[in-house]
């Protein structure tokens, strides 16, 4: 239970807009990089600071031993008596820089020091008077004292033939010397701070036109009903961006969901007919059916074992749609195109009183599904049947072009309108008067065309009133592998002397 507390407390306060955690992402990296930009900034000032102070110290030292080196006493001119000349000389002629001191020791004792102010006197510190004031070599270091860190060198100065001996101290207060790095750094810190501020505003208000897109998708999402399709994403003009791309593409993906929905809901209503239709003349026959007289139980059972077959028919080709649209629809293996097209031939010949003529067949080993594709021209022949009369001409031929693998039927009906073509391949269309049975449910060539598509291929109509119609399954040329796993290439196979769409 307190695990669970602790995981709402976390939701509650964890961000939930993508603006939110995109500015918050944004505003951390700003701050990161500019954390990175001050410190190492900061370190390089010091850095120039400290080596300023080191260079400055040794220059006074050289200064000091100059001095002492030519023996004469500047102000007089004369060589210099004491020790204490010589440490008077050094402090009287050398001008210490701000946060420099100059301090001077005779015997271990304070006795001169440069009048720059300074923050604390060490002059009366006896820790550094202790440390300093009787070196016997040069020393230098860094001294804690009240004001921070000292830096200092300590020159001892001893005079041939004068008692005593003294020390000269340069020291800088390196803390205070530093002070203009450390503002530096505070001012960088202050105005990067104020502009990652400005910078995270003007994410804000980015962030939202650029999200703006996705906020649409979302409510238009929101507003999708089961009922109201019609909702879309507003897309500005031009090229745009991957945001734009995405609207888009979703309202793409709604328009294919609309034509879906809307043929399933056409798909529905049809059945619905189709099915409604014999249901309802069985329950009128019953209804005013005499059982006292056989004649009428015969006439009403025959029809209503006629209505059952069509229903069932009906029923069969709609699981058979549906079974289209899965991956297993087709099962493809190696066969042999002429084979199929002769065999198919001979069944469609039980069709019906035509003259049935196989024009072509496609000598390869191609791969495909045997059952389907003779379900498809099966399905054709029959068509062609019922527009023809007995004794007229239909046509079955199989033939390679290019790559791809065709199978025509072709009839000498009465042909087909150019605005009814595209019609007749949807579920429950029937064609015009004079083409197609009137107790068929207009599911024949949907089925031939699912078929088609299953192998990845079409079929192709070439028709006109009064001159008959050519029905092609196209499919695509899969060679089989022969037995030494080559594939034979009969591509190159000349173009169809009688085009998909012509009657021979």
């Amino acid at each position: 239970m307190r695990t669970d507390a602790r995981s709402r407390g976390r939701r509650r306060w964890a961000p939930r807009a993508a603006r939110t955690r995109i500015i918050g992402w944004v505003l951390l990296l700003v701050l990161l990089a500019l954390a990175a930009v001050v410190v190492v900034t900061w370190r390089l000032l010091v850095a120039a600071t400290d080596e300023r102070m080191a260079t400055s110290l040794q220059a006074e030292v050289a200064e000091f031993r100059r001095l002492v080196d030519t023996g004469i006493d500047p102000r007089t001119g004369a060589a210099f008596g004491s020790v204490d000349d010589v440490l008077s000389a050094v402090l009287t002629y050398n001008q210490a820089r701000p946060n420099e001191k100059f301090l001077a020791y005779v015997d271990g004792a304070y006795r001169y020091q440069s009048r720059v102010e300074a923050p604390v006197r060490l002059s009366d510190d006896a820790r550094f008077t202790a440390l300093v004031g009787s070196v016997s070599e040069s020393r230098s270091g860094s001294y804690a004292s009240g004001a921070g860190e000292v830096l200092y060198v300590a020159v001892p100065v001893s005079l041939d033939g004068a008692p005593g001996s003294g020390v000269v101290v340069a020291a800088f207060f390196a803390d205070l010397e530093r002070e203009a790095a450390d503002s530096t750094a505070r001012l960088m810190l202050v105005v990067g701070g104020l502009t990652s501020l400005a910078a995270a505003g003007g994410a804000w208000v980015v962030a939202g036109r650029i999200l703006r897109p996705v906020r649409d998708v979302a409510e238009t999402a929101q507003g999708i009903t089961e009922t109201d399709l019609s909702g879309r994403i507003e897309v500005p003009d031009g090229p745009g961006d991957e945001l734009a791309d995405l609207a888009r593409s979703v309202n793409a993906m709604l328009d294919r969901v609309e034509t879906g929905v809307a043929a399933q809901r056409r798909f529905l209503d049809d059945a619905g007919h189709e099915l409604r239709t014999p249901i309802t003349i069985v329950r009128g026959h019953l209804e005013v059916l005499d059982p006292t007289d056989p004649a009428d139980v015969r006439d009403t059972v025959a029809l209503v074992d006629d209505e059952l077959d069509r229903m069932n028919r009906i029923v069969g080709e709609l699981l058979l749609l549906a079974r289209a649209e899965q991956p297993a629809f087709v099962r493809p293996h190696a066969v042999d195109v002429a084979a199929l097209t002769a065999e198919v031939g001979r069944k469609v010949a039980r069709l019906g009183d035509r003259d049935w003529v196989v024009e072509e067949t496609a000598e390869l080993d191609a791969v495909l599904d045997p059952q389907r594709v003779t379900q498809a021209v099966v399905a054709l022949a029959d068509n062609a049947v019922h527009v023809t009369a007995p004794g007229d001409r239909v046509v079955l031929g199989s033939r390679l072009v290019g790559d791809e693998l065709r199978f025509r039927v072709t009839d000498s009906g009465p042909g087909i309108d150019p605005d009814d073509r595209t019609r007749l391949f949807e579920r429950f269309a029937r064609g015009p008067a004079g083409r197609g049975r009137s107790e068929g449910a207009g599911l024949g060539l949907a089925i031939v065309a699912a078929i088609a598509a299953a192998h990845g291929g079409r079929v192709e109509l070439d028709s006109a009133p009064g001159r008959g119609a050519t029905f092609t399954l196209v499919l695509p040329a899969h060679p089989a592998p022969s037995a030494d796993g080559t594939v034979d290439d009969a591509s190159a196979t000349a173009e169809d002397p009688h085009p998909a769409g012509g009657t021979p």
